[in-house]
């Protein structure tokens, strides 16, 4: 049986391990511990699977409905899956195409004042706004057989973020309780790493002394190759003097301008669209130094934290959100 690595399908791939290690949290792929290896692995079965599940990505298609077609053996079900994702880039593309039209038509209007020598103020003028609201919208037609090569150009062109997507936020300075775990059991090391910090706020009664509590979390150490074992760092504010008691530590957090980017959890291929959004900016430049084994570069903020910690179960990931967090400073 051939086995893969996690760090060799991440780079065929081009999905980072802290994606693989969700999926196989949330039971859409499972790995292999094969002897006298520290590190996961994956059967000719599991990559097979882990294929369809990006295609399905690519198709904008949730991690719930994954579960759901790659699980169900009743084909209604999964049809009516389908269905509903259709009807969104249905309702998607008419909003487009609505776009589209009126923006052809401020053009069309516009190149008509300039062969008539007179100036148009498009809001201004009824007749163009009665014509806005009577166009017909044509959705696009897509007749022709589309190949892997186009449905990959196609999710490229749809996974960038603009300046609309993100938001650049001003971190405080904070004190920090920190928990670090290194490992790459099952539900490790995130998972180990939420059960001692909200045990450690639980206990404490944090959340009552301090209601406006922050969470963050970031890679640490990021996993390099198949050597290593991967780590992950867990954060929550804390008054000043608070007593921190062991595994955990306190620390100090500069804060700082951060370009900010929400996801649902599990949608970490978006760290790419962000760090692509950041490096590629005109206005802002990384403030950083490339490392993710740190307490100022690529921050994960668990957001309405306070209202998930009552929750009856830890890692109860239905309806999470997070920021992803960049440091940038304004370009000189």
């Amino acid at each position: 049986m051939k086995l893969t690595t996690i760090s060799e399908i991440s780079r065929e791939m081009n999905i980072s391990t802290r994606t693989l290690r969700y999926y196989e949290q949330i039971g859409l792929i499972e790995s292999v511990k094969k002897e006298d290896y520290a590190w996961r692995t994956y059967d000719e079965t599991t990559v097979t699977r882990l294929q369809q599940i990006l295609v399905l990505r690519k198709l904008r298609i949730s991690l719930k409905q994954i579960s759901l077609i790659l699980q169900s053996e009743n084909t209604a079900e999964i049809i009516e899956t389908l269905r509903q994702n259709l009807a969104e880039v249905d309702d998607e593309i008419t909003a487009l195409a609505t776009i589209r039209e009126i923006i052809n038509s401020f053009i069309t209007r516009l190149n008509e004042s300039i062969h008539q020598n007179i100036k148009l103020n498009l809001l201004d003028d009824t007749a163009l706004l009665e014509a806005v609201d009577a166009l017909t919208v044509q959705r696009i037609p897509l007749k022709e057989e589309k190949t892997a090569e186009d449905l990959q150009a196609a999710s490229e062109k749809l996974n960038r973020l603009t300046d609309r997507d993100v938001r650049i936020v001003y971190l405080p300075p904070m004190t920090m309780a920190a928990y670090q775990f290194i490992g790459d059991g099952p539900n490790e090391p995130e998972g180990r790493c939420h059960q001692v910090v909200n045990d450690f706020v639980r206990e404490s009664n944090l959340a009552v002394i301090k209601p406006d509590i922050r969470h963050f979390g970031f890679n640490a150490p990021n996993p390099v190759d198949e050597t290593n074992y991967h780590g992950y760092e867990m954060w929550v504010s804390i008054p000043e003097d608070f007593p921190v008691p062991g595994p955990l530590v306190k620390k100090h957090f500069e804060g700082g301008l951060y370009a900010a980017h929400m996801i649902p959890v599990g949608a970490f291929e978006e760290w790419e669209w962000l760090s692509s959004w950041v490096f590629n900016s005109a206005k802002y430049e990384y403030r950083g130094d490339g490392r993710q084994d740190n307490m100022f570069d690529f921050l994960e903020e668990q957001l309405n934290y306070m209202n998930r910690l009552d929750l009856p179960k830890d890692g109860d990931d239905e309806g999470l959100q997070l920021d992803l967090l960049i440091p940038i400073k304004i370009e000189e």
